[in-house]
């Protein structure tokens, strides 16, 4: 089997670390053959690697079959529309854009035989993993409520003053929501499905010195009636992850730790309707369901997407799948805007009128040169 030839477009914290695990042997079957960034970079030398300092270069080499995008969600759009225009595979970063509008500009822009995959890697968390077997499985029955609190996502000022683009309109179209929270939201809607309707409340530069949401309260509104809250923060320390799923025959607790799985006997619709006990409830029981592996969630995503391109292996976090978190984020921070309940599907339309007013008072920021003690490993949650 060929390996695969693979530019990575973007060499800051997220570019490097996922350099670092194919160069680790964590993901098989890829060389990196080039690299591009704004500057110069002595990692390509190292890599034996050819460096570009404009994307197109590397996009038009030759060099590459594929690309991994890790730059500022404000270039997501313009670099993913000329790998997908010049035939090639992307991996991107996440959120996939902006907005809905430009996921889906995106996506139409795709070709029959390219591979366009999306980095959420926290769909292979075993956690997740394990919470999403037994949602698929039945086990909890209709859905009656959600509820998570996802509030230890804390950033000090300094990670937004050493950035031009974090946290702002015009770099990343939101903060809290389409930067740090993109994950849980995605989690969310893959594990309960997508809602019907949201109402959002919004903190913007309520914790730090910046134009967008550092907070965020949502609440939803699923199809059978069952509701849902998510609550986030990167101004709250030491935070909270706490995930409630409930359902008519138990439910899934998760609180960052340990994952619960408590069943009813009978279900709680069965024992409302048929008992004479006027203060019982059905009998339950809990077991801790917790995984005890570990895995390099970044290498597994990585190594989908070689193989989905060498061998046709089903992709785990396909593009097009980026479009429901990306569209309840969008809906979270146009309700919060408006003060308006907002239906799914998104207006994309509605929505990018309501953001490119935002973006015409946005610009980047002028980055602070403060050293900095970067361990990105204490980035994830």
């Amino acid at each position: 089997m060929s390996d695969l030839r693979l530019g990575v477009i973007g060499l800051g914290n997220i570019g490097q670390q996922h350099i670092k695990h194919i160069q680790s042997g964590a993901v098989q079957h890829c060389v990196i053959t080039a690299l591009a960034s704004r500057g110069e970079s002595p990692l390509a030398t190292q890599i034996n690697a050819t460096h570009f300092n404009d994307y197109r270069e590397l996009i038009d080499s030759g060099l590459c079959d594929a690309v991994l995008i890790a730059t500022p969600t404000m270039s997501h759009l313009e670099m993913g529309l000329y790998a997908l225009q010049k035939g090639l595979h992307v991996l991107m970063e996440k959120p996939l854009g902006l907005s809905i509008a430009q996921g889906q500009a995106l996506l139409a822009a795709t070709g029959a035989e390219q591979v366009f995959a999306l980095m959420l890697n926290q769909r292979v968390a075993p956690v997740f993993a394990k919470m999403k077997s037994v949602m698929d499985a039945g086990t909890l029955g209709e859905l009656q409520r959600t509820h998570w609190t996802m509030t230890n996502w804390f950033r000090p000022e300094v990670y937004f003053q050493v950035s031009d683009w974090r946290a702002t309109w015009r770099g990343e179209g939101g903060g809290l929501l389409l930067n740090q929270c993109i994950h849980n939201i995605d989690i969310f809607q893959w594990l309960t499905g997508m809602p019907i309707a949201v109402q959002g409340f919004c903190g913007f530069g309520k914790y730090h010195n910046i134009e967008v949401e550092d907070e965020a309260t949502a609440y939803f509104e699923y199809e059978n009636g069952a509701t849902g809250i998510f609550v986030g923060s990167t101004g709250e320390a030491p935070g909270v992850n706490r995930l409630d799923i409930v359902g008519d025959k138990g439910m899934l607790s998760f609180d960052g730790d340990r994952l619960l799985l408590t069943e009813n006997s009978p279900s709680t619709s069965q024992y409302n309707s048929e008992t004479k006990d006027m203060f019982g409830q059905p009998s339950n029981q809990q077991v801790d369901i917790t995984p005890s592996e570990s895995v390099n969630q970044h290498a597994i995503v990585i190594n989908n997407f070689v193989q989905a391109i060498l061998q046709q292996e089903p992709l785990i976090a396909p593009a097009i799948q980026g479009i429901d978190s990306l569209a309840i984020a969008n809906g979270i921070l146009w309700s919060a805007w408006s003060g308006q309940r907002i239906t799914f599907p998104l207006d994309g339309l509605g929505y990018q009128a309501a953001l490119d007013e935002k973006l015409e008072h946005s610009g980047l920021r002028k980055k602070s040169d403060i050293k900095t003690n970067i361990d990105m490993e204490a980035s994830y949650r």
